[in-house]
């Protein structure tokens, strides 16, 4: 299986490092602070797309700066960093995409095709990639740069596929192609 058709059908749940601290006496256990699903400390502020911290331009192998300030977000956040032109991405169509994954919890860099200098080409829609990547692709211009921050829901959710399981995942996707 291609590394990235392996790596885009997983899920992570974010664990963020910092702690909060907790009010009231020890018996008390809502007071307590809450954890992540990876069993990290939650901040309880979820993070947003301007919250994570991207250099490099489309083309290039970015830097993904995920922070420690906040928890991963729950639900599948998108944002175009460059914006390209032509028609947006549908169902049923063809892309070639560049990509790099950094994992929330332990802010590493998993997979680049920036790396290894090729492509991926994936048919959107049609479950050959994670679930995030088929909903975030869509409407994806060529020569866009998109965020793509995946909850585990829309990754590899619990069963890991290679990585931790309950993983968030952090996509920084270029657009090389759209259709043919």
């Amino acid at each position: 299986m291609h590394s990235l058709a392996r790596f885009i059908g997983i899920g992570l749940v974010a664990a963020a490092a910092i702690t909060t601290a907790a009010c009231g006496s020890d018996s008390d256990s809502s007071s307590a602070p809450s954890t992540t699903a990876a069993g990290g400390k939650s901040t309880g502020l979820e993070c947003t797309a301007d919250d994570v911290k991207v250099t490099g331009g489309f083309g290039e192998a970015p830097t993904i700066t995920i922070p420690d300030t906040c928890d991963a977000p729950k639900t599948l956040i998108t944002k175009d960093l460059v914006v390209g032109s032509g028609p947006g991405a549908v169902a049923q169509q063809p892309l070639t995409m560049n990509y790099e994954l950094v994992t929330w919890s332990d802010k590493q860099v998993l997979d680049s095709s920036f790396e290894r200098g090729k492509p991926f080409g994936l048919t959107l829609g049609t479950g050959q990639v994670i679930e995030g990547w088929d909903q975030g692709l869509i409407g994806v211009q060529q020569g866009t740069r998109r965020l793509l921050i995946v909850p585990p829901n829309l990754g590899y959710g619990a069963g890991g596929n290679g990585v931790a399981p309950n993983e968030t995942l952090v996509f920084v996707t270029d657009a090389v192609q759209v259709g043919r």
